[in-house]
């Protein structure tokens, strides 16, 4: 084994290692001994002269050192990749279809029911492409995580590094089941929300507050929730059931708004089935979620990214805008 092919071996055993948190899951990882990660940590760490973790009988954890050498080795690892990405590129412009890996993260149900669809079209369209979709609610790090495109809702707290655009609005409808509107009744203003049922979608173990809009202004406001549940699609079923108020993104909602509002072939159609809910309080209806498209400024823009761009800029605007 020759000097450099070990040192690539022991980053690559620290890099694993510090993902995984332990000697076992990296060496499960690599398909390697534990005893084997371990000694090629404790080469690199001999080389380097400083401790990159701090090892206890049950735990292990990065030193101060281990984050810095870490981000450096990540750093570098991009860099790698944006080399081959170039070569890639280069390589693709000479064929008649992009190639290669495309890597996505978005959130779970806005991706599954909109993104998606548009992805998989792509996918059928170009054979040549490789889709790996990432779904999670929260934030991912875009260059640690070598992704190449995110889709994410709402205020971007953080571009620092990143390039976005603005691809359309999400949308919030609050209804209920026309049984419980009978029953209850129909909320006249904000009011009155503290005397009835809503179905809160917890965040954190918290219900997230309802969104409104008061003299041009948006309100947050909390809501008596006698019902908590982690998913939106529950909560729409709770709806559904006549169990209380909701308040949901409106592409979601819109097939059980009533017939007819729903353009055919929009990702999100249908997968609830057919079914009656109201609007309430639809003069109060929030400013809608801005939907981004974000990448890293630094990333090559490969044939297939730009295609992957175009594709959900174009398909995403077309969730519906209104409740009727």
């Amino acid at each position: 084994m020759t000097i450099a092919s070990e040192r690539l071996q022991g980053i690559r055993a620290f890099l694993q290692t510090a993902e995984a948190g332990s000697f076992t899951g990296a060496a499960r990882q690599l398909g390697q001994s534990k005893s084997t990660i371990a000694k090629a940590v404790g080469r690199l760490e001999a080389r380097l002269r400083t401790r990159l973790f701090l090892r206890t009988t049950r735990s292990l954890s990065l030193t101060d050192e281990g984050r810095l050498f870490r981000e450096s080795c990540l750093r570098a690892l991009a860099e790698l990749e944006r080399a081959e990405a170039g070569l890639e590129a280069r390589l693709a412009d000479r064929a008649a279809d992009p190639v290669g890996r495309l890597r996505i993260a978005m959130p779970v149900l806005f991706g599954r029911e909109c993104v998606m669809p548009i992805l998989l079209a792509l996918m059928e369209r170009h054979r040549g492409l490789e889709l790996e979709a990432l779904f999670s609610n929260r934030p991912t790090h875009l260059i640690e995580d070598r992704i190449d495109l995110a889709v994410r809702i709402g205020a971007l707290p953080d571009t620092l590094g990143l390039t976005t655009r603005r691809c359309g609005t999400q949308r919030s409808v609050t209804c209920a089941a026309p049984a419980y509107l009978d029953r209850r009744g129909m909320p006249e203003d904000l009011d009155a929300l503290a005397a009835h049922d809503c179905i809160g979608i917890l965040r954190d173990r918290r219900v997230e507050p309802w969104r409104f809009a008061v003299g041009g202004r948006l309100m947050q406001v909390p809501v008596r929730a006698r019902i908590r549940v982690g998913h939106v699609e529950a909560a729409l079923l709770a709806a559904r059931a006549g169990l209380g108020l909701v308040q949901v993104p409106l592409w979601l909602a819109q097939p059980l708004l009533g017939e007819g509002h729903l353009g055919e072939g929009h990702p999100g159609q249908g997968h609830l089935g057919q079914g009656r809910l109201r609007p309430v309080l639809a003069a109060r209806e929030p400013p809608g979620l801005p939907i981004h498209l974000v990448w890293p400024t630094d990333s090559l823009m490969t044939a297939r990214l730009r295609l992957a761009i175009d594709a959900l800029a174009a398909g995403l605007p077309a969730l519906p805008n209104r409740p009727g």
